[in-house]
């Protein structure tokens, strides 16, 4: 008997099982993406809507089947014994298909780049190998044969066009190199009389030549060090570049006339950011008269550092850097090298710091954020075309007085569609395109954001004071995020690297404030990127300071610092020191809180449009802070309160205060100096030790 060919089988309807399992797989909704700056908030919008739909259909079915309940039992168990097959069936199925789309979505697995093994191959391999890039993206591609030693490769889409000239040198003939030797980038609007419709940039031919030499350096190693998978990684980051132009080819040709800003914008604005950034970082250097201003200093001060052209053809800005990454990034720099005069004057090289962020994986403790063009449908209040400048600025930089009348307004996704009618939003990417995690943010400085980019939104902050569920704290999606259930407190022992002091026992309270994983930012202008960098700068200072130490939830850790005070001979000497308050501890109990932003109350916030300005300014935001509470030192009673306050006014961008201490002399310059070392858990312990020496 034969078999019914696969495309006339009936399609069994689906059971209120099949259709509720598609929403258990893991993967079907991200407890991550639940919010709008998400990577990919649309899909899970989506995902919940049917889940809804899906319930509704469920209860209506169960209703009607309720009314007609099987009086036979034998019915009744076959339908049972059938469900229990089913839902093994379905299981495995679901089980097989998560797998093979986890294998599928994996980002930066690659099995390498297939590279010749004939040395004498290699050129008309890399030559191959650029068109079909280039062809991928949707460019025209052409290649004129080698004369002479060169070789010349022309991309172009209906405005750019990319024309790069190869220099081959066959000194050895079996042993052939390939360099490049010019590449020129250029647009042009076709058909079209205006001398406007025309340009070059010279930024994106260095970009894109840096962009190839990294591919032709790591092909042409020798065998022994040539790493192939690292070719694979450069070669696709070259084939996104050139698939990332070619949506603004499409996007300027749709426009037509002026279409050309959606190439030259980039620069005229970056041009604009570095002179401020070259401004402020002359402003501080005067304050701390010295030539050079540390890097650290003006990320913490001053608005974040712009760097055109680092991992795409747009801008990125490197927002914040740990003590720690700041301290590599000193050491490894070299002293003899000079920028371009246009630059910021800071200690640590361009060069360098361009070449330590573009590495492979990116350095712990940088972080960093790219204005790119995404093709996702812009929020519905982008087509407000209602200048949002007056409620969206909430810098706290003064340095520079002009730059608040810099702003430029980014090209909008609505005037011009791409192909097949694709809309696409400018965003602050914060993973580098799915490459790296994005940042946590506690929800209260979310909520900032989303007045920033929407300042009329319907977000009613007073729902902070409802938890969440389940979800716990920020602090636990920061420091352990897989934890099956959030702990109330996190401990920790810090160490005096010079033992100054004795061991801190750190003893951390998670605020009630439930966190979220910032990945995307749907942006319309530069004051827009400027005021959501600021907020997203006291976070980064928030996680970077909580994971310089290692935290372990309360109870599951052993205390290395604490004897057996049964079996500890007291002498004479301990008596006595026990009564001078000489005696020196064990261990310093520190107790360590973030305070959370209060909610509005209700009686007194008004519903007028001036309430509703007032919203998007800095004067209802709360710095970060961190409070460190110690006992006084013996024989006082009472504690010592330590806040320190994210505060870029001050020389070091943090403000030191110290309630208690009585008596003790305490220098704050000093203290605020320590906090940008990294030292900042370390201050309980000095007060410690400065209370001890006026004794």
């Amino acid at each position: 008997m034969s078999s019914q060919p696969p495309e006339l089988k009936a399609v069994l309807p689906p059971t209120i099982l099949s259709a509720l399992q598609q929403f258990t797989s893991p993967d079907s909704i991200s407890s991550s993406s639940l919010h709008p700056f998400a990577s990919n908030p649309e899909e899970t919008l989506s995902t919940l809507r049917k889940l809804l739909d899906t319930a509704n259909q469920a209860a209506f079915s169960l209703n009607t089947h309720l009314a007609l309940p099987p009086s036979n039992q034998k019915l009744l168990s076959l339908y049972r014994q059938g469900t229990s097959i089913s839902h093994a069936v379905q299981q495995a199925d679901q089980n097989v298909r998560y797998v093979v789309n986890s294998l599928r979505k994996r980002v930066g697995i690659s099995f390498g780049e297939d590279i010749p093994l004939e040395r004498a191959q290699l050129p008309g391999w890399f030559l191959k190998k650029l068109l079909d890039w280039g062809t991928s993206a949707g460019m025209e591609a052409f290649n004129d044969p080698e004369s002479d030693g060169h070789s010349t490769v022309v991309l172009g889409g209906k405005v750019l066009v990319v024309d790069i000239d190869f220099l081959v040198d066959r000194t050895n003939p079996e042993y052939p190199v390939v360099g490049v030797a010019a590449c020129k980038t250029s647009y042009a609007i076709p058909n079209s009389t205006s001398t406007s419709s025309t340009g070059k940039s010279t930024s994106l031919d260095g970009f894109l030549a840096v962009a190839i030499r990294a591919f032709l350096n790591e092909v042409q190693k020798e065998d022994a060090q040539r790493d192939s998978i690292e070719a694979a990684r450069v070669g696709s980051l070259l084939s996104d570049h050139f698939a990332y132009l070619m949506k603004l080819d499409h996007l300027a040709l749709s426009e037509g006339e002026g279409g050309l800003r959606w190439f030259t914008f980039i620069d005229r604005m970056s041009l604009d950011v570095e002179k401020l950034a070259s401004s402020e970082a002359e402003a501080l250097s005067k304050q701390e008269r010295t030539s050079k201003l540390p890097l650290d200093v003006f990320l913490m001060r001053s608005h974040a550092l712009p760097l055109p052209y680092l991992t795409t053809p747009s801008i990125t800005f490197l927002t914040y850097i740990s003590p720690l990454a700041y301290l590599k990034l000193l050491r490894l720099s070299p002293k003899s090298t000079t920028d371009a005069s246009h630059l910021p004057k800071l200690d640590v090289s361009f060069q360098h710091l361009r070449s330590s962020l573009t590495s492979h994986p990116r350095p712990s403790g940088a972080t960093t954020t790219t204005l790119v063009l995404s093709p996702t449908v812009p929020p519905a209040y982008h087509a407000d075309s209602m200048s949002m400048s007056a409620l969206d600025t909430r810098s706290s930089s003064s340095l520079v007085p002009s730059a608040a009348d810099i702003e430029h307004i980014f090209p909008a996704g609505r005037e011009a569609q791409g192909p097949q009618g694709q809309q696409f939003t400018w965003i602050l990417d914060f993973t580098e395109g799915g490459k790296y995690p994005g940042v946590v943010m506690s929800r209260s400085r979310m909520h900032e954001i989303e007045l920033v980019v929407n300042p009329f939104s319907s977000f009613d902050q007073n729902t902070q004071s409802v938890p969440m569920i389940g979800t716990g704290s920020w602090v636990d999606l920061l420091l352990d995020s897989q934890a099956p259930i959030p702990p109330v407190r996190y401990t920790a022992v810090y160490v005096s690297p010079t033992s100054v002091h004795p061991p801190l026992q750190l003893r951390l309270n998670t605020p009630d404030e439930p966190g979220f994983v910032l990945e995307a930012i749907p942006v319309r202008s530069l004051k827009e990127v400027w005021s959501i960098l600021e907020i997203v700068r006291e976070q980064c200072w928030l996680n970077e300071t909580l994971t310089s130490c290692h935290w372990i939830p309360e109870g599951l850790g052993v205390n290395d610092t604490a004897d057996n005070l049964e079996d500890a001979i007291v002498t004479e000497e301990d008596l006595q020191a026990v009564l001078k308050g000489t005696l020196q501890p064990r261990s310093i109990p520190v107790n360590v809180s973030l305070p959370a932003p209060p909610p509005p109350n209700p009686l007194f916030s008004g519903t007028d449009m001036d309430t509703t300005f007032a919203l998007g300014g800095s004067a209802t935001a709360q710095h970060a802070r961190i409070v460190m509470t110690v006992p006084e030192r013996p024989p006082i009673s009472g504690l010592v309160d330590i806040k320190v306050t994210f505060d870029s006014a001050r020389p070091r961008g943090v403000a030191v205060v110290v309630n208690g201490a009585m008596g003790v002399d305490l220098r704050v310059d000093v203290l605020e100096e320590v906090c940008r070392r990294g030292g900042l858990f370390g201050l309980p312990g000095r007060v410690w030790k400065k209370a001890h020496e006026t004794l």
